[in-house]
């Protein structure tokens, strides 16, 4: 979906920046168009490391994906927000470990629509579901995920990326006390977002925000740890419990200095009891 490729559906707008494209973008992905390599580069200005930033949630994810599907023995999985598949995902680290692991995707931004459907037909344990995340009653109702997801055994939640790139009503944290109230006892919830450490990396966090909402993408907000638990209300956090996302059990020791925007971005998860 590149800038000189034809073929584009009629619903995606060349001239508005996708969340998904942006961090198809920063991946080095190839679906993306000329303004979201413009919101990447903007980036870049304020902090040069951003492809590592994006590179690192890819990572949770798929770390995240692993733990649940091997050690918490999670068999079903709700993506939300799921984006573009740049790289690994949800049903691939899924599989490698429950082959019969039965993953939704949920996410209408139109490009991921256009690809999402085409990638899964071949996939008989992968579904997409083209709902807005941020309505979770029509989430919960709609009829991909209430035929492929059993209410009435342990889920894995994931909410990556999504929601510091939502403000307004309803607030991020009634749109998880919904999900998580919805969810079965030995489910799990995995939450990652933009953050302000309120520390000296906050003046980074600040510029970075600056960017994202001042750029054609429109949104970004870097949140603090009160109030990204907020969002994830009567959980029991995995150890090591709410972290910057490169220290939630990482692959091996850190041999390397963090990069000053890896401080920047964090999460948890957690545990319904």
């Amino acid at each position: 979906m590149n800038s000189d490729r034809g073929g584009v559906p009629a619903s995606v707008d060349r001239n508005r920046a996708s969340i998904a494209r942006v961090y198809d973008t920063a991946l080095g992905g190839k679906d993306n168009f000329e303004v979201d390599r413009e919101v990447v580069e903007k980036l870049r200005q304020v902090a040069p490391e951003i492809s590592q930033f994006t590179v690192d949630h890819r990572q949770f994810l798929i770390r995240v994906t692993r733990f649940l599907t091997g050690q918490a023995g999670i068999s079903q999985f709700l993506d939300l927000g799921s984006g573009l598949p740049t790289a690994e995902n949800t049903h691939q680290a899924a599989h490698q470990i429950n082959p019969k692991a039965n993953v939704v995707y949920v996410d209408n931004d139109p490009s991921v629509v256009a690809h999402g459907r085409a990638l899964l037909e071949d996939n008989d344990r992968t579904w997409f579901s083209a709902v807005d995340l941020t309505d979770a009653d029509a989430v919960l109702t709609d009829p991909v995920i209430t035929e492929h997801i059993d209410f009435t055994q342990p889920i894995g939640l994931l909410q990556l990326g999504t929601l510091h790139h939502h403000v307004g009503e309803p607030t991020p944290v009634e749109i998880m006390q919904s999900y998580i109230d919805a969810l079965p006892s030995g489910s799990y919830v995995a939450l990652s977002h933009f953050y302000d450490p309120e520390d000296e990396n906050s003046e980074l966090a600040r510029r970075m925000e600056n960017v994202f909402v001042h750029s054609p993408l429109g949104s970004g907000v870097f949140r603090t740890k009160s109030e990204i638990l907020a969002m994830m209300p009567g959980l029991e956090l995995v150890e090591p419990g709410f972290s910057q996302l490169v220290d939630w059990w990482p692959s091996g020791p850190r041999l390397q200095p963090y990069l000053p925007s890896q401080r920047c971005l964090a999460g948890a998860v957690g545990r319904k009891p």
